[in-house]
């Protein structure tokens, strides 16, 4: 069985999603296909790297990602296929893939430009309906990647906040924000003795019940980095948290 998982910030409202699964299905019937996410902010590459990073390791071996997180869309940036020694990644280069890529082996790279797997265009400003859906499609079908156009090498195009690792702590800075007002931070899972934000200092919790009501939580979410949180509450809303803010933590000692 074929998979498709599609991820985007094109919302529900405007059946810019279904018009995709119509494209996939018309070429390929017999495609599941799953919806990742199509809540991405609107133009927000680096949410939609993260999300995709998430939760790509989740999905079964063979699996198809779309990506389509796309503010270029019509400009010269590339529309590529990325097959790793796990996936396969339909998306624009723009920096998307960049997270994912990181934690694959890229084995190759297609620009894609054989007009044979596109949709015929009056215009240029849906290629997720128009390329990377039916490229998509003819993928699950089986059509090797090297016949939808040229090998290119991968380009690493995202501006990433890498957090700064000194001798005793880490310094991070809040980077997303969840459907529940978690922060997530640049800070990758570890262990740690505190963390700092603002003036509020604590320990990391183990589960978003066991923290306090009337200050910073810290925890190792789902996201594979630290968040901060509030029992049963908004934390952004509730601290007026924005991106960027910074947060420190102390590295425990071996």
């Amino acid at each position: 069985m074929s998979l498709i998982v599609l991820l985007t910030d094109f919302g529900l409202k405007d059946g810019f999603v279904g018009v995709m699964k119509g494209v996939i299905l018309s070429i390929n019937p017999h495609v599941s296909i799953v919806d990742l996410s199509h809540e991405v902010e609107a133009f927000n590459i680096l949410e939609g790297a993260l999300i995709l990073k998430a939760h790509c390791k989740y999905f079964p071996k063979g699996t198809i990602f779309v990506g389509v997180v796309d503010p270029g869309v019509g400009t010269e940036r590339k529309p590529v296929i990325v097959k790793t020694s796990n996936y396969y990644f339909v998306a624009p280069l723009n920096g998307l893939l960049d997270l994912v890529l990181k934690e694959e082996k890229i084995e190759k790279t297609i620009q894609i430009s054989n007009p044979k797997y596109l949709l015929r265009r009056i215009n240029n400003t849906f290629h997720g309906r128009d390329i990377f859906a039916p490229v998509s499609a003819y993928i699950s079908k089986g059509v090797p990647i090297e016949n939808f156009g040229e090998e290119i090498e991968y380009q690493y195009l995202l501006n990433f906040p890498n957090p700064i690792i000194k001798e005793k702590t880490i310094e991070g800075e809040i980077i997303y924000f969840d459907k529940f007002g978690n922060a997530v931070t640049n800070i990758p899972c570890g262990r740690y003795k505190h963390c700092y934000y603002r003036n509020f200092k604590g320990e990391i919790k183990n589960n978003f019940l066991e923290g306090y009501k009337n200050k910073p939580n810290f925890i190792c979410g789902s996201f594979g980095f630290i968040e901060l949180f509030l029992p049963l509450e908004n934390f952004q809303n509730k601290f007026k948290a924005q991106k960027g803010e910074k947060i420190i933590c102390e590295l425990r000692e071996n």
